[in-house]
């Protein structure tokens, strides 16, 4: 309920757009308005699942999860900001693998000798992000070696969507016991699904979530008419904002529900919203946005700066890395989070391109 607290947010971020405030007032108040709506909008779609089946229930949790984070990104290359757009994407992926883990680690391990998650779940997405990181990387391989990009960018993207499509056919279909095999998994999921008071009507969770998309799109727009102005008075680069702020915002629901299951020792949950909402970012989010800036006008490739790149596979392998065994303990989080601060130490300084 503490986060609801934040919806007065809406009509202050409204106002303050109104009689044009100061952007960096703007830019805060709407931020802030955002995490709450993205919390509600979560809730409203694991409710709509429970009408739906487990399958199809499943593919709207993990596409519909994204919303917050596609929309923002939509009025921002509608608005023509598309270099935002791809450091929304870097920040998203950065985010979640590096700070949201790290943080769910340090607070779920500390006080504990260690914590354990399914080493399955951990081994695909470690590979599907390994495979996000090179359809990321060969749009800028190419540019390099030819001049040319947009064609390619395009392609690439066709082929992440449709990798995305069949994890969640392997995930929720044909090796979804496989996936659901660890007790802890399964015990942290009876408990998830048993600590809400009561479930929703259906008629509920679809007004609920209509009328949360539409209120995340006024603000949305609100947040991102303030990016370069706020980024400008504060000394930031629209980039550093797209990476540091508006992947926050976006994803800022989601890390405050890993941090929570992991104090509870469901690292397991912990994972796979941390972990599982890169790869979505990476394999849906970022493919749907290339489809969508053609759509508006508003072509958008995958040829991310080389400094970007190179974070992300950097922070693929370290994830990989430490995750490969199924177990955490409180010391991996620190690490993940040095890594995240050293890369926003880099993006803060790095040039505007």
């Amino acid at each position: 309920m503490s986060l609801n607290l934040l919806l007065i947010c809406i009509p202050i971020a409204i106002a303050l757009d109104w009689y044009e405030a100061s952007p960096i007032a703007v830019f805060l108040v709407s931020a802030l308005a955002i995490i709450p709506l993205a919390g509600l909008m979560g809730r409203a779609t694991e409710q709509l699942s429970n009408y739906v089946g487990a399958t199809i229930g499943g593919l709207l949790s993990a596409s519909l999860g994204n919303a917050p984070e596609l929309i923002i990104a939509g009025f921002a290359l509608k608005e023509g900001l598309i270099d935002v757009v791809k450091a929304s994407i870097t920040g998203s992926i950065l985010g979640n693998t590096l700070f949201s883990l790290g943080l769910s680690m340090i607070v779920g391990g500390w006080g504990r000798q260690g914590q354990h998650f399914n080493r399955t779940v951990a081994g695909m997405s470690g590979g599907l992000m390994f495979v996000a990181s090179i359809g990321l990387l060969i749009p800028a391989m190419f540019h390099f070696a030819s001049g040319q990009v947009r064609t390619v960018s395009l392609e690439i993207s066709i082929v992440l969507f449709v990798t995305y499509i069949l994890s969640l056919v392997f995930t929720l279909k044909t090796h979804r016991q496989l996936i659901q095999k660890d007790p802890d998994r399964s015990g942290a999921e009876e408990s998830h699904g048993t600590s809400h008071e009561a479930h929703w009507s259906k008629g509920k969770a679809i007004g609920v979530l209509t009328a949360v998309t539409v209120v995340i799109a006024v603000v949305s727009e609100i947040l991102v008419g303030a990016i370069e102005p706020a980024s400008e008075s504060l000394g930031f680069t629209p980039v550093f904002a797209g990476i540091i702020f508006l992947a926050l915002v976006g994803n800022a629901a989601e890390a405050m529900n890993a941090v929570g299951f992991a104090r509870k020792n469901q690292m397991d949950l912990s994972f796979g919203i941390a972990v599982g909402a890169s790869t979505q970012v990476a394999l849906f989010v970022a493919p749907m946005l290339v489809f969508v800036g053609y759509f508006l006008g508003r072509p958008m490739d995958l040829h991310f700066t080389f400094f970007e790149i190179i974070a992300i596979v950097l922070a693929v392998a370290i994830v990989s890395r430490l995750t490969s065994d199924g177990e955490c303990h409180w010391m991996e989080g620190v690490m993940l989070m040095a890594v995240y601060v050293m890369f926003a130490i880099g993006f803060f300084f790095l040039p505007v391109r």
